[in-house]
């Protein structure tokens, strides 16, 4: 009989010490269970931040492109009308070109720190043409022959600085990826050589014309 019941005993104490275990061990799974699951929510989390946060920053960059592109394309055109104005005998009012040249300063200005190389390479040979051509107008009424000051300046306006503001917009949605040319690249570096080229030698010709009146009598 005591045999009998120490055997009884050690198979209770079995029976407890599996149902102990097992206890255990889905208290154990359960906890491991919710730890991943919480480790997995929390990725998650962090991903979906990660992604507002670039669709935030991608959503700057577009926002900061069309203000590029709109105050570039403001500029040329009300400084080409400024001229077309003035050969027409009209009255200029200067507080146009002058507004559209700060709202272009200023935006590229902010631009310098946030463009890409490419870009800001374009934005900023941009900047030198559209500054040469509000010289062309500010120079235009001590200009030595009118009409081939009047000729050169529309000639600019219309020529390389038109191609000038479009190769900003290309670039800008070139780096957006709306608009992907496979000879992007080439095509580019041809424009704004040519860009600069023009620019420099209008330059010049500009100089040449100040000379002489800076000359003393």
């Amino acid at each position: 009989m005591d045999e009998l019941g120490d055997l009884v005993d050690v198979t209770t104490l079995a029976v407890a010490l599996i149902g102990v275990g097992g206890t255990l061990g889905g208290t154990l799974g359960g906890a491991v269970l919710s730890q991943r699951a919480s480790r997995e929510q929390n990725e998650r989390a962090d991903r979906e931040r990660a992604e507002d946060r670039q669709d935030q920053a991608q959503q700057a960059r577009r926002e900061l492109y069309a203000r590029l592109n709109t105050t570039a394309r403001a500029y040329r055109v009300a400084a080409r009308d400024a001229v077309r104005a003035a050969e027409r005998d009209e009255d200029v009012e200067p507080t146009i070109l002058d507004a559209a040249k700060e709202a272009w300063s200023e935006e590229y200005s902010q631009a310098q720190m946030a463009l890409p190389k490419d870009v800001l390479e374009t934005a900023s040979t941009l900047n030198r043409a559209l500054g040469v051509g509000y010289s062309v107008v500010k120079q235009l009424p001590s200009s030595p022959n009118l009409d081939e000051a009047y000729s050169r300046a529309k000639a600019w306006f219309s020529g390389p600085l038109s191609d000038g503001v479009y190769l900003l917009r290309v670039t800008l949605r070139h780096d957006l990826g709306v608009e992907v040319e496979p000879d992007f690249e080439r095509t580019h570096i041809q424009m704004l050589t040519a860009l600069d080229g023009e620019r420099k030698h209008l330059e010049r010709l500009l100089s040449s014309e100040q000379a002489p009146a800076a000359r003393p009598a």
